[in-house]
């Protein structure tokens, strides 16, 4: 079984979460690179909250990553696109 990549995400007053990143995916015509996790203590439940950011590597160093609030429609359809596809090659493998 392949591990998971983990990160910590803090949220508005600066708690740190654990999520398990389900998918990472870039989009040739804008240049934007976009991130899909869940909290890991959540993984096992039947119904999970999904996250998505868009995101951006710091310089010369893949772990240090600046997420960013997806904001716009167009962005929320290519992640839900996107999601989809994964939910279903995911069902498909099992």
């Amino acid at each position: 079984m392949q591990e998971k990549e983990r990160i910590i995400i803090p949220d508005e007053s600066g708690e740190e979460h654990l999520f398990d990143v389900l998918f990472t995916f870039d989009v040739d015509h804008t240049e934007k690179s976009y991130l899909v996790a869940v909290p890991a203590e959540q993984e096992e439940e039947e119904e999970v909250e999904v996250f998505a950011f868009r995101y951006e590597e710091a310089e010369g160093d893949s772990d240090d990553l600046t997420l960013f609030q997806i904001e716009t429609e167009e962005e929320w359809n290519m992640v839900e696109e996107m999601l989809a596809t994964f939910t279903e090659s995911d069902e498909e493998s099992e």
